[in-house]
């Protein structure tokens, strides 16, 4: 009789200072994230230098580690790292060197898709893209839209069985940098829907050629955690509170309530579940940052400068909730 493997455990996920030497150093971890131009260089196929700079300082970063011994090694333009049943690749590539915004995010999605099939780990549960000026042009040339038409182009069949977690945000580094990476398991997770939003897949065509393709949270195998896509101030499909940084914050809370409820998960936040929040002009970040203090308290929040895939929306929101 064959006996059906265990639910993996999921990562661990926490935000931190010191080093990423010593973070890498230890056992199990799996990815370390440094954020903004000051971060360090670590040379190491396990550490990601995000160009997203942070309201926070010391700027800590973030360290992803599982139950098992980590391998870890490059192929190409990826980085990447595997261990107890757990896969972490990267990508970070030049536009001007491939073609603009959609030839490089086809070729991204190209490249992660023949690493992954190539290996165990097959199900991507979570997926992060940071790119440069997400919100210059207009209409269907406005580059968020270009982006998602590569994508599209290069997943093929990467995303059969549903769509994982996801998030975009536009940084402000080199405006041609494209960044990518994925956390993939050897079972598959459940994904989780909005009751109160559209499928992203299924936004209308005012949205651009190709709608994003996500799942609003991600249930991992264990059930210990769910992963939570951005998240923001939209109802249906539309954007609400236009300008309105207060309302936006509380229709975002409303949003994620719904998605806890939704995984069937108890509501709230802990000490134990972190959170990224984007917040696309500095000058907010003062007003963003009391808020969360005070609707979260303990919950260890990066607070980080992003613009978000609508140029009206002026916050977003993902990270963990752990069970």
């Amino acid at each position: 009789m064959q006996i059906d493997p265990l639910p993996r455990r999921a990562p661990r996920v926490s935000y931190r200072t010191g080093t990423a030497a010593g973070a890498l150093a230890e056992a199990g971890t799996l990815a370390v994230f440094g954020f903004g131009s000051g971060s360090p260089a670590a040379d190491d196929p396990r550490y990601v230098r995000v160009a997203l700079e942070s309201f926070d300082a010391p700027v800590p970063m973030e360290v992803w580690q599982v139950d098992a011994p980590v391998n870890c090694g490059t192929d190409g333009a990826l980085q990447w790292s595997a261990g107890g049943g757990w896969l972490f690749a990267a990508i970070d590539l030049d536009e001007r060197e491939h073609g603009g915004p959609s030839a490089t995010a086809r070729l991204a999605y190209e490249q992660l898709h023949r690493f992954v099939t190539a290996h165990d780990m097959q199900h991507v549960l979570r997926i992060w893209n940071y790119l440069g000026a997400i919100n210059r042009g207009e209409g269907d040339a406005e580059r968020y839209k270009h982006f998602c038409d590569g994508r599209a182009a290069g997943m093929g069949d990467f995303f059969a069985e549903g769509f994982p977690a996801a998030t975009a945000i536009g940084h402000h580094g080199d405006e041609h940098g494209l960044q990518v990476y994925l956390l993939a398991c050897d079972q598959p997770g459940q994904r989780v829907e909005n009751p109160r939003q559209v499928s992203a897949w299924r936004y209308p065509r005012q949205y651009g050629r190709t709608p994003p393709s996500f799942a609003r949270a991600m249930n991992l195998p264990g059930r210990d955690a769910l992963a939570i896509s951005g998240t923001a101030a939209v109802v249906g499909h539309a954007s609400a509170h236009h300008d309105d940084l207060d309302a936006q914050l509380e229709e975002t809370f409303i949003n994620l309530e719904t998605l806890l409820a939704s995984a069937g998960l108890a509501a709230g936040f802990d000490t134990h579940s972190p959170l990224k929040t984007y917040v696309r002009h500095a000058a907010d970040a003062p007003r963003v940052r009391d808020f969360l203090r005070h609707r979260l308290p303990g919950v260890p929040v990066l607070l980080l400068h992003g613009d978000i895939c609508r140029s009206e929306l002026l916050v977003e929101i993902d990270g963990w909730r752990y069970v």
